[in-house]
């Protein structure tokens, strides 16, 4: 018998050295393409936040602006008054139910229907009005006021009136059926937008806080254009601001991840009507006089600055 030849093993095999290189390498480049990526992700969002909280502020504080103008004007009482006793014709005082947010010059209409007329206060007491009237009225008439204020924007031609860089509005603003007066003061000097708001009654303008800023980081706008101005219409030497162009231009908190530069954001609202003081306009053009509801002295003392 022939004897068998062991069968030789094969040579145990692996990646050689250089092999082992350059698979390395190919990991580390691809780890690096997918950390750029990453990288530029992160930043791309960090920019995208930045931008998105900075549109945010000045989106809210255009819209809380176009919203109140539109409210400036509002003539109202805090509820239903009536007369508290009979009053007969000619210059009286008569008690109502109540006398807040009257006010001496203020059109009011006593009565409804055909029997109603409308008188100017002349005096307010605690509880009570003084006017001249025309007609007798009973106990219990309804005592209501119309129209809408002919400067609920106060226009720029009157003394210490609304300016390019202060807004001043009062009425019913916040419609709660109380009136108050509000200043928006743009800063451009310390980069902050303010509104300050108090009652249309206040004795003191009060001081400006930090509690009080809207926006921050305000920049000039393009151009150095004004954050506010105004379309003014006159009807018998009296004038109405019918619409306001309000312009804001903000700039982020923080730089820009990927340009290293500040980004920057302008809101325009190019002609905000308010509403009520446009209808006293238009009462006024016609001659309806009795519905446009004068200034009340107690705003036109809080107008000055620093009051």
């Amino acid at each position: 018998m022939t004897p068998s030849t062991p069968r030789a093993l094969s040579a145990e095999s692996g990646f050689s050295l250089i092999e082992v290189m350059v698979t390395t390498g190919i990991l580390m480049v691809v780890s690096a393409v997918v950390m750029s990526g990453v990288l530029s992700m992160a930043q791309l969002n960090s920019t995208v936040t930045n931008r998105a909280q900075m549109f945010a502020g000045v989106r809210n504080a255009t819209a809380l602006l176009q919203q109140e103008v539109g409210q400036a004007g509002r003539v109202t009482l805090p509820g239903a008054a009536t007369l508290s006793a009979a009053v007969a014709p000619g210059a009286n005082t008569v008690n109502v139910s109540f006398s807040s947010n009257m006010f001496v010059g203020e059109n009011v209409t006593i009565g409804t229907g055909d029997a109603a007329e409308t008188v100017t206060v002349t005096a307010v007491g605690g509880g009570s009005i003084t006017a001249t009237f025309t007609s007798a009225h009973a106990n219990n008439e309804p005592v209501s006021v119309r129209g809408a204020f002919s400067a609920g924007v106060i226009p720029p031609t009157v003394a210490n009136g609304s300016t390019a860089w202060t807004l001043k509005i009062f009425g019913d603003i916040n419609g709660t059926g109380s009136m108050v007066y509000v200043e928006y003061f743009c800063d451009i000097a310390n980069g902050r937008l303010y509104r300050n708001q108090m009652a249309w009654d206040a004795m003191a303008k009060p001081a400006t806080t930090v509690d009080q800023i809207l926006v921050e980081n305000v920049q000039p706008n393009p151009g150095n254009a004004p954050c506010f101005t105004y379309q003014t219409k006159t009807v018998s030497g009296t004038p109405y601001v019918i619409g306001v162009a309000i312009t804001l231009t903000v700039q982020s908190q923080d730089k820009d991840s990927i340009t290293q530069e500040y980004q920057k954001e302008s809101k325009a609202l190019l002609n905000v009507s308010p509403r009520n003081v446009f209808n006293a306009w238009q009462l006024a053009s016609l001659d309806i006089t009795n519905r446009v509801q004068p200034t009340p002295p107690q705003i036109t003392n809080l107008l000055p600055a620093g009051q």
